[in-house]
């Protein structure tokens, strides 16, 4: 029976619209209820049949059952070698991943899925390797049974009573493209037991005995028939949300509150299939409180498990901060329209100072929301063992703190009795000592021992008989006790306020990191103040060394650093070429990895993408120097700030698109514009010289000298004019594409300035031009080919803007470090309004196009350009009384005499 189902986790359409798309392996999971029920043989007779289509199929790992049906099926295929592995002197054989990807096929089989790899392997977990084969476009054909599903493993282990501890997270199995159901009738696997097909005879007898009982194994296939059920309504439920553009929601949100406690990991998976059953949404919630630091090695480790657990089983991990737990838990589940919460109840009564138990006063505070309680079998006593094996640790500091309180305690007691003062008067002198005690000292053992010295003083200075521990007064003990309470209460109030001061600081602190980083990537400018303000935001926050190795050219540059208190030489050992090869590797798989993961956990820091949908911006490594994990508030804020880091980077990298796209709209729009006044000022002068050889071709006997003499020089001034015009274009374009080289050599402007008179309009002759230079041995470092270039159309678009007879003068003067050469004229000047916009391209005074003044407005702009270039500028100025003068710098060059 096939179950074929559309992933959900279909790679997410690249934003910035790539030409290629990385192709995702696709994932065909063979499921049985139990061993025997032939996942191996069906997944190898469709590898037969995939072969015979063509496809390159590798068998990358198959379990030796010593089964010799499935042996037998091996043959034709192709077998990758095993990896062995020596671990307490035995040689393991395990999934040779990096064969796999080098060999790349188009389909491995591996079987096992939720294998526990070898301690020397890339992976704990098998399921992990087949992620990574998915990830490079490698299809995989993997068995699994029903009792290795993490949400189900409780289940069966109530039926069979037997926990395995080899499990994949739900999520894996839901991935899944295809899942396809093996199922046989349990008379038919039993049978197939007893004849020795499944295990040996020995083992076979046991396993019937045991876990192939008929009544076992008919409700393990239940499970196993409502598991594929269910991955088919998921299909369903997924085709209809896309079918109807993401609009798909949902009222149902389940809670589940996690513990240190052994059966929380139960509630846990029992939340998770609730959720998986209702389609909703899926929340962890973990309460801290004062007393949890003060949880036993043991139980926090247990802890970490319980909230890995939930991670895995796609929980959303929230944290709240507080003494009451019921009420922080209903007031979360208010605040998030929480619709179901799913919590443990233990076998224990409760405690004789409680008016109700946890479970009432939660339903009393949450009475509109469905409470759900797993019953609890197993001994809560286990939870609630503190760290009182801890060596008690005394500060030097509070220990003379206490004792200098409760010395001026005395003396203010001393003058109060000097001063006939009560009693009653100097005991409350003493319990506000003891509160101020709980204030300034760290530990509770300092105002529990100042509480006891307090009475005690005050008994030996105070009460009759002085100086003496003896009390007559038969009241005078109700009065002690009465002060050593109110002296304990005071301090135990005084340490909770404090405590959950400091929460409520260190809360409010994390918080403002996150909207600082927030504000601060919302102003970074570029790439590198992103990856500083995030960095030296982490920092903040977990106290921890942070590195960055930023995305580019499709790998990973050089790392930058980011100490959390100055680079010491010890932070070489974190970027060493190993370190360095896990950060490639998330980078690569756009997962995390190293310390604290299943992946190269020998790693010393933990590694994770910083990631926008598939698109890997950089890797950040978090040291990991303290044997302490990073906690679940402290996590989620870190992935917080790495996906607002993801979003900056990605709007930069989108306007670094939208600025590409500018300048191909500018260009596209340059190129059309200069199409068009092609188009239209090529044609006068292309026709005139195709009539007057015309003119010439047919009439050559009929015309005089005279008359083919002006035909040839109407035909030479508009070849000249196109010439130049192909000359500026060409210049143009070479600046605008940034291909133009400068071939800066020291010139003298003099003979640069007559080298350009000598290529200048022929109708210069009826125009007074002059050159003036200040000094002969004026030098300028410039191109002088471009320089002539500029010098020549300045001074053609004066003789075509002034009528004839008019005087042209080009000078030039020393200015420091510049030169300075003006071209004046005293022709009719320019509007105001048109000196803003004589130097853009394609603009011409009074846009008159014709045989007088034709023109693409190339030639000012292109001398713009070229004196930018030179590091120069240029600008227009009236000439007084009448005309314009076009000035330019350029850059001087000193003179140097022998």
């Amino acid at each position: 029976m096939g179950i074929h189902q559309t992933n959900s986790n279909l790679l997410t359409e690249q934003l910035l619209n790539m030409s290629t798309e990385k192709r995702q392996g696709r994932l065909r999971i063979y499921f049985g209820y139990a061993a025997g029920v032939g996942k191996t043989c069906a997944m190898l007779n469709d590898a037969h049949e995939m072969k015979k289509d063509g496809i390159d199929v590798v068998a990358g790992y198959i379990e030796p059952h010593a089964r010799p049906e499935t042996m037998v099926l091996l043959n034709g295929l192709e077998l990758l070698p095993p990896l062995e592995v020596l671990y307490n002197g035995i040689m393991l054989k395990e999934f040779d991943l990096d064969s796999a990807l080098k060999r790349k096929p188009q389909l491995v089989l591996v079987d096992e899925l939720a294998h526990s790899n070898a301690v020397a392997c890339r992976h704990k977990k098998r399921y992990q390797d087949v992620e990574e084969l998915l990830h490079a476009g490698i299809d995989v054909y993997t068995t699994i049974n029903v009792q290795h599903i993490e949400s189900l493993n409780d289940v069966v282990a109530s039926i069979t009573g037997i926990s395995v501890r080899e499990r994949i997270p739900d999520s894996v199995f839901d991935s899944a493209d295809q899942v396809e159901l093996v199922d046989i009738e349990p008379d038919d696997l039993i049978d197939r037991l007893n004849k020795g097909k499944v295990y040996g005879r020995e083992q076979a007898q046991r396993a019937l005995v045991n876990f192939f009982t008929k009544e076992k194994l008919v409700a393990l296939r239940e499970i196993a028939l409502r598991r594929t059920a269910d991955q088919v309504n998921r299909v369903a439920v997924l085709n209809n949300k896309q079918s109807k553009n993401g609009g798909h929601y949902t009222n149902e949100h389940i809670l589940v509150c996690l513990s240190s406690a052994p059966s929380n990991a139960k509630v846990i998976r029992t939340a998770a299939r609730m959720a998986d059953a209702f389609h909703g949404t899926f929340t962890a919630l973990l309460v801290e409180t004062p007393q949890i630091k003060e949880l036993s090695e043991k139980n926090m480790i247990k802890l970490r498990e319980n909230l890995r657990l939930a991670e895995q089983l796609s929980a959303q991990i929230a944290t709240v901060y507080g003494e009451d737990i019921p009420m922080q838990i209903a007031e979360y589940a208010t605040a998030s329209r929480v619709s179901k919460i799913v919590i443990g109840r233990s076998n224990h009564v409760k405690k004789w100072f409680a008016k109700t138990n946890f479970v009432d006063r939660l339903i009393t505070l949450a009475p509109n929301l469905d409470i759900y309680i797993i019953p609890d079998t197993q001994s809560s006593f286990y939870v609630k063992i503190y760290k009182f094996t801890k060596p008690l640790e005394l500060s030097l500091p509070d220990i003379f703190k206490s004792a200098g309180i409760l010395f001026i305690c005395t003396l203010i007691g001393l003058w109060f009795d000097s001063l006939g003062f009560s009693e009653s008067n100097i005991i409350m002198v003493y319990i506000l000592g003891v509160l101020f005690n709980a204030m300034v000292t760290k530990g509770k053992i300092y105002s529990a021992v100042a509480s006891i010295l307090s009475v005690l003083v005050f008994n030996y200075f105070f009460t009759y008989p002085y100086f003496s521990l003896l009390a007559y007064d038969p009241g005078y003990p109700v009065t002690f006790l009465v002060m050593l309470m109110a002296s304990f209460i005071v301090s135990t109030l005084t340490k909770r306020v404090k405590e959950q001061a400091r929460y409520s600081a260190q809360k409010a602190y994390r918080t403002e990191v996150l909207l600082e980083t927030n504000r601060k990537l919302q102003q970074a400018r570029d790439k590198s103040e992103i990856f500083s303000e995030t960095a030296h935001q982490l920092v903040k926050l977990l106290d921890r060394t942070v590195i960055f190795y930023p995305e580019q050219h499709n790998t990973l540059s050089e790392p930058l650093v980011f100490p959390k208190d100055g680079w010491e030489d010890y932070f070489k050992i974190y970027l060493k070429t190993d370190e360095r090869a896990v950060a490639e590797w998330v980078y690569k798989n756009n997962k995390r990895a190293g310390a604290t993961t299943n992946t190269l956990s020998a790693a010393k820091c933990l590694y994770l993408a910083v990631r926008s949908s598939d698109m890997v911006f950089a890797v950040v490594g978090i040291v990991m120097d303290k044997k302490v994990p990073l906690e679940a508030f402290e996590k989620s804020l870190m992935i917080a700030m790495l996906g607002d880091c993801a979003l900056s980077l990605e709007k930069e990298k989108l306007n670094e698109r939208q600025k590409q796209i500018s300048m191909q709209i500018q260009q596209e729009k340059l190129r059309g514009n200069l199409l068009r006044t092609i188009s239209h000022d090529l044609r006068t002068p292309l026709t005139s010289i195709s009539g007057n050889a015309g003119i010439l071709m047919g009439n050559s006997k009929v015309l005089s000298e005279a008359q083919k003499k002006g035909l040839y020089t109407d035909i030479y001034d508009d070849s000249m004019w196109l010439i130049n015009l192909v000359e500026n274009i060409l210049s143009i374009t070479r600046i605008e594409d940034g291909k133009i080289n400068l071939n800066l050599q020291p010139e003298l402007l003099e003979e640069i300035i007559a080298e350009a008179l000598c290529h200048i309009n022929r109708n210069s002759v009826n125009y007074h031009i002059e050159t003036i230079v200040e000094d002969e041995l004026i030098m300028a470092k410039v191109d002088s080919r471009l320089i002539i270039q500029v010098i020549i159309n300045i001074v053609d678009n004066a003789i075509k803007y002034t009528p004839p007879g008019s005087h042209i003068v080009i000078s030039a003067k020393r200015r420091k470090q510049f030169i300075l050469v003006e071209i004046a004229d005293d022709g009719p000047g320019i509007e105001d309004e048109a000196k803003d916009r004589l130097f853009d391209m394609f603009y011409t005074v009074d846009n008159i196009h014709g045989d007088s003044r034709r023109g693409l407005g190339l030639g000012l702009s292109l001398c713009k350009s070229i004196v930018h270039a030179h590091g120069g500028t240029i600008y227009v100025k009236d000439n007084i009384p009448q005309g314009t003068v076009i000035c330019f710098t350029l850059q001087a060059q000193e003179v140097k005499l022998s």
